[in-house]
């Protein structure tokens, strides 16, 4: 039997401008295994149910009165938002307990770009204190766990969205990527997630462009679904810093159905960060994905880390300091996670040469590299370092600093292309004997999604459609 989380993003929209499903019999199919099964993977920090069934009401209302023509592309599908991003009149915490009893003012304008295109906000999904770390673990929320083994992490900074993904609690989610922080979760809850060209999606009106480092970005089951999130998303406002090029096609959906022809795909596994090792697990998820390339008729080429280990300290500058972004009052600091606190203390101690040094340094590393990579259509590297790992895991440890290298250990691959501002996108292909999930990376050259979309489809298709339609058990 077929039930409503079973449908893709794409299928249900299909099926309520069809009238076989009603957005309201959809958002209260959610909202009940949000209420069943979310305290088992932590992946909402606010539920909105009066406001979604609202939504989804006034989306009943349009339907009926339209006759089916001009109506929005994801009318009736519920896509919750991340709670590092402003909902107006909804509560927002940036996953700590310093900005508790703090309502959003304003809509971002991303979040606008989603409710324009139909999506329906079951509410906001957990994520570390400001986003710093790359796993869900907070004061105000329970642990965002992954489905596969809900002893584990789900990662971080999206962990709370992937969850919900991963565990049919929404058809897809709204995200954001620092360092990795829509492929780090994709990679440990086994979806597709991709992360934008830098400057393809504002963060409009309050959350500055800065670096660059970080955008919004879809997950999602299937790669049709996050193309079509990509596409609602996809927008730039006045005053924003950086603009990607549009789409060839005039869609990233256009991209889905398109062959890729044959590619020259590069490929490393040399992590650029000291003393990161490589779990014999996800070698063996690099290595298939590696022959998986090659059998669909592309060239596969080994490369250097296109990243060297003297470009990490530059970029600990920058996020250190971007830890001090988030204003606390002096009296609330003793709110802050041991990490938090410890990433600002450091970060208020860069100077103003220092950062702009470092920012320096980066951009030139980044041009020397891409001299590299651009010579190739995608380029092959792992997600992360290991499988998921327990829940504490990061913390587990004698200090802050610790936890800051374990971190930076796990996933050394991912933040190469928050500083190249390349789009890359995590492929859900590999579950380890113990059923664990563990991605593979591909990254593309500037503005081109396209690529990546097409060759993500591809590979979806060989892996036996939806990348084989894995559940995990709570499904």
């Amino acid at each position: 039997m077929t039930h409503i989380h079973d449908l893709t993003v794409l299928q249900q929209a299909a099926a309520v401008r069809s009238r076989e499903l009603s957005p309201v019999e959809i958002t209260e199919h959610y909202l009940e295994r949000v209420e069943r099964l979310n305290p088992q993977v932590g992946a909402f920090v606010t539920v909105t149910a009066d406001r979604a069934l609202a939504q989804a009401r006034e989306q009943e209302a349009l339907l009926a009165a339209s006759g089916g023509d001009d109506l929005p592309p994801l009318l009736g599908v519920p896509v919750p938002i991340k709670d590092l991003n402003f909902v107006k009149d909804v509560p927002l915490r940036f996953g700590s307990a310093a900005y508790e009893g703090f309502v959003a003012p304003v809509d971002d304008s991303v979040v606008e770009r989603l409710r324009s295109a139909g999506t329906i906000m079951l509410g906001k999904t957990a994520t570390p204190e400001f986003g710093l770390p790359c796993y869900t673990e907070t004061y105000v929320s329970e642990p965002a766990r992954t489905p596969w083994d809900p002893s584990r992490s789900a990662g971080g900074s999206s962990g709370g969205a992937a969850a919900a993904v991963a565990a049919g609690l929404a058809p897809a989610a709204h995200g954001s990527d620092g360092a990795g922080s829509v492929r780090i979760p994709a990679s440990v809850c086994g979806l597709y997630g991709i992360k934008p060209t830098r400057g393809r999606i504002s963060s409009a009106p309050i959350i500055p462009d800065l670096a660059g480092m970080s955008t919004s970005g879809p997950l999602a089951r299937t790669v049709a679904d996050a193309a079509a999130l990509l596409d609602a998303m996809a927008h730039n406002n006045p005053g924003d810093l950086y603009h990607a090029p549009a789409p060839g096609l005039g869609s990233f959906s256009a991209y889905v159905d398109r062959e890729p022809g044959r590619l020259r795909i590069a490929r490393y596994a040399t992590p650029a960060v000291p003393g990161a090792e490589i779990h014999p697990d996800v070698l063996a998820a690099y290595e298939s994905a590696s022959a998986l390339l090659e059998s669909l008729g592309h060239e596969v080429v080994d490369i250097p880390s296109p990243f060297g280990e003297d470009m990490v300290p530059h970029f600990v500058t920058l996020w250190v300091s971007f830890a001090c972004l988030h204003p606390v009052a002096p009296e609330l600091e003793p709110k802050l996670r041991p990490l938090t606190a410890w990433l600002r203390e450091r970060g208020f101690a860069v100077s103003a040469p220092a950062f702009l040094q470092a920012q320096s340094a980066l951009q030139l590393a980044t041009r020397l590299a891409l001299l590299v990579t651009d010579e190739y259509d995608a380029v092959l590297s792992p997600t992360v370092t290991a499988p998921p790992v327990p829940v504490g895991w990061f913390e587990d440890v004698d200090s802050p600093e610790e936890t800051f290298e374990r971190m930076k250990r796990f996933a050394p691959f991912a933040a190469v292309c928050n500083v190249s501002g390349q789009p890359a996108v995590n492929l859900p292909l590999h579950w380890t004997p113990g059923g664990l999930p563990i991605g593979a990376m591909l990254a593309g050259r500037h503005g081109d999604e396209g690529t990546l979309i097409s060759l993500s489809a591809q590979v979806e298709r060989s892996a036996g459609g939806f990348w084989g339609d894995r559940r995990p058990s709570m499904w």
